[in-house]
This record gives structure tokens, sequence and C-alpha cells, in this order.
């Protein structure tokens, strides 16, 4: 089938099945990563056994679904993304550019191939939208809570659970839980100092428990210069949380996030220019008189040969045909304040019925910054280039869930209302920028590309029943839910490239069923089957009004299809897991803009047809004695495009690899404690990876290892624990890599000219002291 498209990013799909594990003794240490069940009326997590690496449900897991614990977040370095914490489970792909994984313009998550745009997240039920850089639908975790303060993460690939609040849930879910207060007073600081000046506070107090009520308050504060150019990542945060439990299972919990970040950019990469000007390449920042130098060659000329003698001499080194201007900018920045609260309440109803409801509300305000040669100012060379965010979210999610007899049933829905302001504005620059700040606060642009508000409306209700059979060998769930979400965009700018309207995604009907059937008391096999759609993103309206118009009645949204197979074995010193899972992506849309990152203009939005996906996760962990525990893992994918599209002429992807997607992944994770001591060792090795739809450029394969080591001293005078850790990212400094398609993907780069490459972090230590009263 031949699709007439553009081209830019598709990343294609697959589906999950990865490790899991049955259900283990209690040992003596927390575990650091857990398989649990998240479906409604199958074991709750806390029904998990514990054991020092991992622990795992009872039998009648109908899809796979794995836990990672607080213990295991606290082993990465402090303000870590939890994300980074997942990157070890089978199927998982964590790119990141810095050491902690925080910076978000260079963070992406795929789960058996699909990208986070087509993933789920929600913390304590509360939706975290598409977790994208742009401000569309929600927010990262890392602005979302403090790591410190998460008390585990629920990685569900492919098969999601049913009611989990998302509408681009097409490759599986990512479910967050904040830890509860303490139910002893007391308080906790801890303090990291380690490479590039990073500096790192975090303080948290609890209340301790009152005839049910507790409550924490906790601020953390960040400082760390970038590893290469200059510039800082810095931010602050506050989180609180409260909760009064009364009764047999009645609680009320209230949970705010307050957070302030600002992020000076690392500069994009190509093939050729980091072979050229090497890794450490970056924004010229502070150097304006040779950003000015550039602006004006490419005003004057639009050529290399206008560049002057000044230019540094590594830029000559580039090809004569390069596209020397993208090769660097003086100044890339962003900026979020975000206001996180939820108010969640579990009632029970009497007998085996309970009601759990939660409403929730997000705001942020932020502005992405590039200092630009293509508008100048009137004195200047160069502008400063913004895109200015606005979105208000309110929502609200509820379940039902009872017994009658042998089915579990539950009932639940969620609804959100919200409003996004998206504007790209531009300001004069009178002199060199060192500062990072918000310009659309403090002036007044002398130029407005576009304003757009969007309003955006989502509902979906589901329902599902879980049967024990067989004296419980059995286990079988099936269920459904219609979702829909419209979007309604206004253009404020009457000679914006967007356009306006409305568009919207629904389907009565995307069922999920699965099975477990427990062999005896250490094997048990499963299967499941999922069907989930996606709604529409802000693509539709980036393309101009004519086209709009005619593509919204004939525009399907994205879907998946996922089936799910797998097999778990477990013993008192090794437990092993294997699973296969296929998965068919239909209605891959790509937009593909005609200009460059840094320029606007209209794109273009097609539906390239299917991606099929294939893969088998394997798993084991050894525990041979106590306190160690090892986990090996394999991944093997194989996802391909299953269409050519029309682009002046045919573009032959049919049977083509999914770009950013590695084919092989290999993980290893090794940790002991003995006494007060801890020790951690970590590597993953990542294969190659495409970066062009035909698959004729390509990044090599990686490896990656980081160690961890600390002691626990417990109680020194005053203070009732004191600890101290050290935590070393990237130990053999190992240079590659990291992030692809940062700026989208291509269909044919031959000779490695696409700028959407980042680098990853060389070496980096840190070292935390941390002690409670």
């Amino acid at each position: 089938m031949l699709k007439s498209l553009p081209c830019l990013r598709p990343t294609a799909l697959a589906i999950a099945l990865a490790c899991a594990f049955p259900d283990l003794a209690h040992a003596a240490d927390t575990p650091a990563v857990a398989t649990v069940d998240a479906d409604p009326a199958v074991a709750e997590a806390s029904d998990a056994k514990q054991l020092d690496s991992v622990s795992v449900v009872a039998p009648g897991v109908t899809r796979q679904v794995q836990r990672v614990s607080q213990q295991d977040i606290e082993r990465l370095t402090p303000g870590s993304s939890p994300l980074k914490a997942i990157d070890k489970l089978p199927g998982v792909q964590f790119q990141s550019a810095d050491a902690t994984g925080a910076y978000e313009w260079a963070t992406a998550i795929y789960l058996h191939g699909f990208d986070q745009s087509r993933l789920g997240f929600t913390l304590d039920g509360v939706p975290l939208g598409n977790m994208s850089y742009g401000v569309t639908n929600g927010l990262s975790i890392t602005r979302a809570i403090q790591s410190e303060n998460i008390g585990s993460v629920e990685l569900a690939q492919g098969a999601g659970a049913l009611g989990t609040a998302s509408n681009s849930n097409l490759g599986g879910t990512l479910q967050f839980y904040s830890a509860d207060p303490s139910s002893e007073f007391g308080a906790r600081v801890s303090q990291t100092f380690g490479s590039d000046s990073a500096k790192r506070t975090f303080v948290r107090v609890d209340t301790g428990d009152f005839n049910g009520f507790s409550a924490y308050a906790s601020y953390a504060s960040s400082d760390m210069d970038k590893w290469k150019g200059d510039g800082i990542q810095k931010y602050e945060q506050f989180n609180t949380k409260a909760v009064y439990a009364w009764g047999d299972g009645n609680r009320i919990s209230l949970f705010v996030d307050k957070s302030r970040r600002k992020e000076q950019d690392y500069m994009d990469l190509s093939l050729v220019s980091q072979k050229a000007l090497g890794w450490n390449w970056d924004y010229l920042t502070p150097d304006w008189a040779t950003a000015s130098q550039m602006a004006n060659a490419y005003q004057t000329t639009g050529a290399y040969a206008g560049v002057a003698n000044g230019y540094p001499t590594s830029l000559a080194a580039l090809p004569d045909d390069y596209d020397w201007l993208d090769s660097t900018y003086y100044w890339g920045a962003g900026l979020r304040d975000d206001t996180l609260a939820s108010l969640a309440g579990s009632f029970n109803l009497g007998g085996a019925a309970t009601l759990d409801v939660t409403g929730y509300y997000h705001g942020n305000r932020g502005e992405g910054q590039w200092i630009t040669p293509y508008v100048p100012s009137v004195t200047e060379s160069l502008s400063m280039r913004t895109t200015d965010y606005g979105l208000d979210r309110f929502g609200a999610t509820g379940a039902l869930k009872f017994t009658v007899g042998i089915h579990d049933i539950e009932i639940g829905g969620w609804a959100e209302n919200s409003q996004n302001t998206q504007e790209r504005n531009y300001f004069l620059l009178d002199a060199p920028l060192t500062t990072v700040y918000n310009f659309y606060d403090v002036g007044t642009p002398f130029l407005r590309q576009f304003l757009q508000k969007y309003q955006t409306n989502t509902r979906m209700a589901y329902v599902q029943d879980t049967m024990h059979l067989m004296d419980e060998r059995l286990t079988v769930n099936f269920g459904a839910k219609a979702i829909s979400t419209e979007t309604t965009a206004r253009s404020l700018v009457a000679s914006s490239s967007y356009a306006q309207g409305s568009i919207k995604a629904d389907d009565s009907f995307l069922p999920q069923v699965g099975a477990s059937y427990k062999l005896d008391e250490a094997q048990d096999v499963y299967a499941s089957y999922s069907k989930n759609m996606a709604a529409f993103d802000y693509s539709p309206f980036a393309t101009g009004q004519v086209t709009f118009d005619s593509l919204r009645s004939t525009l399907k949204p994205e879907e998946s299809q996922t089936l799910q197979l797998g097999y778990r074995v477990h013993g008192d010193q090794i437990e092993a897991s294997a699973g296969v899972y296929y998965t068919q992506f239909k209605n891959r849309l790509l937009t593909t803009s005609p200009c460059s990152a840094i320029q606007t203009c209209s794109a273009i939005l097609s539906n390239v047809g299917d991606v099929e996906s294939t893969g088998v996760d394997l798993a084991v962990i050894w525990k041979p004695i106590d306190g160690l525990s090892w986990l090996n893992t394999v991944s093997l994918d194989r996802s391909k495009y299953q269409d050519d599209y029309l682009n002046n002429g045919v573009v032959e992807t049919s049977g083509k690899y999914v770009v950013g997607i590695p084919s092989v992944m290999v993980s290893s994770s090794l940790n002991y404690r003995l006494d007060g001591w801890k020790f951690g060792l970590d590597g993953k090795y990542t294969g190659r990876r495409y970066i062009t739809y035909l698959n004729d450029s390509r990044v090599p394969a990686y490896t990656v290892f980081n160690v961890s080591a600390g002691y626990d001293f417990g109680q020194v005078g005053f203070l009732s624990n004191v600890g101290v850790s050290l935590n070393i990212t990237n130990l053999a400094d190992k240079r590659y890599f990291a992030t692809t398609g940062t700026n989208g993907y291509v269909a044919a780069d031959p000779d490695g000219y696409n700028q959407t490459l980042m680098a990853g972090a060389p070496r980096q230590a840190f070292f935390t002291l941390d002690a409670s009263f």
C-alpha cells in the first residue's frame, strides 16, 4: 500500500510483556524491583511478598506488570528521574543526556518500541499526560514529585490497567505512587555534592500520627552546571502530603506539588557535527561576538562561504555543503513553573464494596527560549524567540469495586477539562544574554508569530470483571472502556500558519481480556489481549487551515492491538520469566515540517499506515546468599514499517526498521547489602538505532556502567540515622549518542547531516550525606 506522506517521526511500537516473578518469602531487605498486578480485583500491591531484590504477587496475574520500589530509586544519584530506575527492566529504553535524567529536552522513554507520546503516565491516579517537553496535557514526573517522596513505580508494558486515566496509552502505562507520611515524628536532611559544581539539598519534616492524621512537608533545591558548554540546570520544588484514616479502610489524602525549573540547553548534534566538532561542542554562550558574526553572515549571504576567518577553527572542518548555521546557536533554555494538587478519598461501603474518588488541578506557566538569526532585531542580527505556555487542567477519577460470588467487579470513569495557550513571540536583544529569566513576564514582543488557544475535554468510562476458577488456579478477567477526547483550537493571530477548528477521537468499545493459569506452586502461564486508541494531539492544528479542513473528516486516530504470552517460574535462589508479544499499530500519524527546528512553518500531517512489532523478553534473578541479588535481562525487538509512502516519489519504507528503536538490549544489575554496607553495579548494552526511515543512517551500539556504594552508621548521637553514599555514573567514561530524534527524523540522510542527536554525559561522581532526626 502507498501512503501519501511527508516525513517526520514514526516510532514504532510493540507491546508488552516483560519480566515477572511469582510469590516469594520475605527477606531482610526491602525490594529493589517488584512485579505486581494492577488489575482490579487481583492481588493488591501490598499483598506482594518482599525480597531483597524482587517481589511478586500471588498467582492470578493476567498481564505483565513490574514494580520498582523506593529503595531502588534511592540507589540512584539523589534527584534522578525515577525513569532511570526502570531502565534495567526488559523491554525498557530510557534515554538521557545528563547524569540524573532530569534534563527534559533530551529525555525519552520507550516500551517495546512505543515512544512516550504513546504511553500513559499517572501519579496516585492523577494523569500526567504524555510528559512531553512542550506543555500540552501534563508534566514530567520530575516536576510532579521529588524522587525521595516516591513510594513505588508500576510498569505495565502493552496492556496497562483498564482504568488508567490516559488518552495516549497505546503501548503501556507507568503509574507512580507517592509515599505516605511516616507514623513517627521526625525530620530528614540530605546534602549532595558532585561533578560540575553540583549541589542539591533535600529537607523533609513528618508530623507523625495523631489519631489517624499524619502529614509531611519537603523542600528540594538543586543547582548544577552543564557538563559541557556554559549554563546551569536549576530547580526548586516543594511537596506536602496529608492523610487522615479512620475505621476499616477509609482514608482521605491531599497532595500538593510546586515546582520551578530553569534549564539551559545542550546543543543537538548530527553525525557530521559530532565528528567534525567533537562530543563537547555546544551552544556559543557567552561568546556573543561569534554568534553575531554567524548571524550576519547568514543574513548577508546565507552560505558558509560568507563566514569570516574569526570563526572558531573547528567550524571550518564541516563539509562545504553542510548547513553550518545549524551546527550551533548562541542560546537555548527552558523555564517551567508547575502547581499540582489532588484530593483523594477511599471509602469502605460495607461488605466487599469500596469507592475511590480523586479530584485534581494542574497549572503550568512555561517558556522555551532560542536566540535566533532567522528573525533579526532592529539593532542586532539576533533576537530572542520564545514559545510561551499556559495550561490549566481540572479533572476527576472514580472507581466502584465490589465482589459477587467469584466475580470481582470494577466500574469507573475519568473526566478532564483542559485549557491551553501556546504562542510564539520574538523579543528585541540589545546586549549579550547571560541570565535565564522569563521574557514574556518582563517585556513586550515586537512580533507574535502565532497564538493558539486549545480547549480539550476527555471523558472515559470502563467496566471489568475478574473471575477466580478451579480453586483459584485459573484467573480470567475481561472488560472494556469507552473514551472520547475533543479538542477545539482558536487562532488569535491573523497571520498565523496554524489552523483552527475542532477534532474528535472516540471509541465506544476498547476491550481487554486476560487469563492466568497456575501450573503448580512454582510455575504459572498467562496470556492477554488489549486494544487501545490515542486521542489526537495538537499536530493536526500545526498544518495550514486548508489542509486541516480537508483532513479532519477523514483523519483516523491511532490505535494498537497487542497480544502477550508468558511463562514464570520461581525457586528459593533463582527466578526466571520468558515472554513474547505481538503488536499491530494502525493509523500511524506523522508530522513533517519543511523547515528547520528553529524556524516555524506549516507542517504536513499524514496517516502512514501500520507498524508491526514482535519481541521476546527474558529475565533471570539469582540470589545465591542473603543480601545478594543479580538481575539479568535480554530484550529482542523487531519493529518494522509495513507501508511505503509518497513524498515527491515513492519512499520505500516498507520492511524498514522503526527509527530510534534498538533490536537488542541486555542489562545486568548486581546489588549487595552486608550489615551497614551497600554496593550496586549495573550495566546496559543498547544496540544500534536507525535515525532515518530508509535506514541509511544510524548511531552505533553502546554499553554504559554505573556504580554506587554507601554505609549506614545507624544512630549517631541525637541523630536517629546517618548515612553516606557515592554514585559514579558512566563509570568507563563512554562517549556515545544517548538520545535520538530530538528534532525529529527524516526519510534519508546518508551523510549524517540531520541535527537530531544528544551526546550522553561523561563520567561524573556525586557524594551524599544523609541524616535523620
